[in-house]
């Protein structure tokens, strides 16, 4: 489902992910929610987004940091 909503196109918000269809960047969805926005608040602000579009920006942020590489320095 979400290789079907997101998008990641050089051409479109410099590669950065983003809504198929749209310029609304995953990123921008992820950051409204923490913030406190609601579902609601987002359709309402970009009506081209569907509650389907949100749930597919949520599971890519989650696969994105599931497969995310952290390098731990320890002190010499």
């Amino acid at each position: 489902m979400t290789l079907d909503r997101i998008e990641i196109n050089p051409n479109v918000m410099l590669g950065k992910p983003v809504i198929r269809g749209t310029r609304i960047p995953v990123e921008l969805i992820i950051r409204k929610l923490s913030e406190g926005a609601t579902e609601e608040d987002l359709l309402d602000a970009y009506p081209r987004l569907t509650r389907e579009d949100i749930r597919a920006a949520l599971a890519y942020a989650a696969e994105v940091l599931a497969h995310e590489t952290i390098v731990l320095q320890t002190a010499p």
